[in-house]
């Protein structure tokens, strides 16, 4: 009851402004803080990584690392924060965040604002032990070499983080997409992994991607990703994509998240599967509101998923309510264990949608 009253006391203001206040509230204690969900079918690894539950928060929401303590008790299984920059930047004109309520969707176009890399990591050198936390890297808006941005990023951060990811997906800094490309993506990797090499403790390094991709496109990816070594991919990132939008911000600029991308983010994540073959661990974001959505995720091939947009709508509670109702359809269909389930519905959701598109 408290958590529905403080949502609508916060969708009064505008959607930045809401934001900064639930990063105030979570540090002032007012939050659900259930510690980490867990049960023998929900704890699982990615990447090397013990996780206690598949459900991990997605980048953005807390963008500088500034409530890492009180996230890591929400329930999750795995954090992400970010993404930063070599450089503190502003990011583009507010304002540059909207909800689409009747769309359960967010349009955001922040454009990387963040502290910068030397803000941030103090932060990360400074948090408890606990949960696994990430960082997502990004490149600052006026760098001459944006591709080096990531190294320079995974090199100050990377002793304070249990991974880190490389966001090429964002659609919100111009010609950021470009680096999706097959040979300036791998020679971006080429550059973060030299890096990673350099930690005194490598971690694993994911690639983000965008959900507008063709299948030539992702192919490519999933053969650069295999040859550069990297440990995951994260599917996905935020679409450009209207398609049946009726809330009145639907024509804004920028990246759209939530419920409307969960049918295309999952066909990308279930293309990927089987392009890599199982042999690269996937994350799936993007739609994740409920259990049944986390549980779609798992099945077209994620080892875990991430979410962030639902939280605007139904609030922190929403993480272990997600996470219990996951425990639940694991053992209603006889799994074991989260693992066990990776992957077991790709083929025939691959087949629906092929029967779909010839009519």
């Amino acid at each position: 009851m408290f958590e529905r009253i403080g949502l609508a006391l916060l969708h009064r203001f505008d959607p930045e402004t809401a934001h900064g206040l639930s990063i105030r509230a979570l540090n002032a204690g007012l939050a659900p803080a259930p510690g980490p969900v867990t049960s023998p079918r929900l704890a699982t690894t990615l990447a090397g990584m013990s996780l206690p539950n598949p459900v991990g928060l997605a980048a953005g929401f807390d963008k500088n690392a500034q409530a890492i303590a009180p996230l890591s008790r929400a329930g999750f299984g795995f954090l992400e924060v970010g993404a930063a920059t070599p450089r503190a930047q502003p990011g583009n004109a507010k304002p540059r965040l909207f909800r689409l309520p009747q769309d359960a969707a967010v349009i955001n176009r922040f454009g990387f604002n963040n502290d910068g890399m030397q803000a941030i990591d103090a932060r990360l050198a400074a948090r408890a032990s606990g949960i696994p936390v990430g960082l997502n890297l990004g490149a600052n808006k006026d760098s001459r070499d944006r591709a080096a941005d990531f190294a320079t990023v995974l090199a100050q951060c990377g002793a304070h983080v249990d991974f880190a990811t490389v966001n090429v997906s964002s659609p919100n800094t111009e010609r950021l997409r470009d680096l999706q490309g097959p040979a300036a993506l791998a020679a971006l990797l080429d550059g973060v992994m030299a890096a990673r090499a350099k930690l005194a403790k490598p971690i694993p390094v994911f690639l983000k991607i965008a959900p507008d991709l063709s299948d030539a496109d992702l192919a490519d990816i999933a053969a650069v990703a295999r040859a550069s070594g990297i440990d995951g991919i994260i599917a996905t990132n935020t679409t450009l994509s209207r398609d049946g939008l009726t809330s009145p911000h639907s024509f804004q600029k920028g990246g759209l998240s939530g419920v409307p991308l969960m049918a295309r983010s999952t066909l990308v994540l279930a293309k990927l599967s089987q392009l890599s073959d199982g042999d690269i661990p996937l994350i799936g974001v993007g739609g994740v509101d409920s259990a049944a959505t986390a549980y779609d995720k798992i099945r077209a091939g994620a080892s875990a998923v991430q979410m962030y947009t639902a939280l605007v709508y139904g609030g922190l509670s929403l993480v272990g309510d997600i996470a219990r109702g996951l425990d639940a359809l694991l053992a209603r269909d006889g799994f074991a264990n989260v693992a066990d389930a990776v992957g077991t519905g790709r083929d025939a959701m691959l087949y629906a949608t092929e029967r779909s598109t010839l009519g």
